[in-house]
């Protein structure tokens, strides 16, 4: 059983690696306006994700429920590609919202390196905030996602 979970592990982290890949080149060619904007909406997320009883299922339907990862992060790269720049940005929160989520607490080695590259991309987004706005919503943010 190990082996196939192993495998399972490697076969996510593989696909979240790729689609984070992608994330991050559309998250660096953004302005920096659309940066606070990207950082303002990942924290809504995050506290909205946050405060369901599976956080990594966010954005999931649910009949899905007991699924190992729900469609959220497939939803958000799907919004990511938009043409349109808000949903672009939403769709970029949500990913970012449900695979620190999926990938927080991983065991596996592959999964734990995904996640340190999302705590990356969140320090790069609450270091785009103004520093008297980022201090209140980051910290009621971190709260509601722990």
């Amino acid at each position: 059983m190990r082996i196939v979970t192993r495998i399972i592990a490697i076969s996510r982290a593989t696909r979240l690696g790729r689609e984070f890949r992608e994330i991050d080149g559309i998250i660096q060619g953004l302005p920096h306006d659309a940066r606070q904007k990207l950082a303002l909406f990942t924290l809504r997320e995050l506290a909205q994700a946050g405060r369901c009883e599976f956080p990594h299922l966010y954005g999931t339907s649910p009949e899905k429920r007991y699924a190992v990862w729900g469609s959220g992060a497939e939803t958000g790269l799907t919004r990511a590609r938009s043409d349109n720049p808000q949903v672009r940005l939403r769709g970029i929160a949500l990913w970012l919202a449900v695979v620190f989520h999926e990938t927080r607490d991983s065991e596996h080695a592959q999964i734990a390196a995904i996640h340190r590259q999302i705590l990356r991309i969140l320090r790069q987004l609450k270091q785009s905030v103004p520093e008297n706005a980022a201090s209140n919503t980051w910290a009621g943010a971190a709260e509601a996602a722990a």
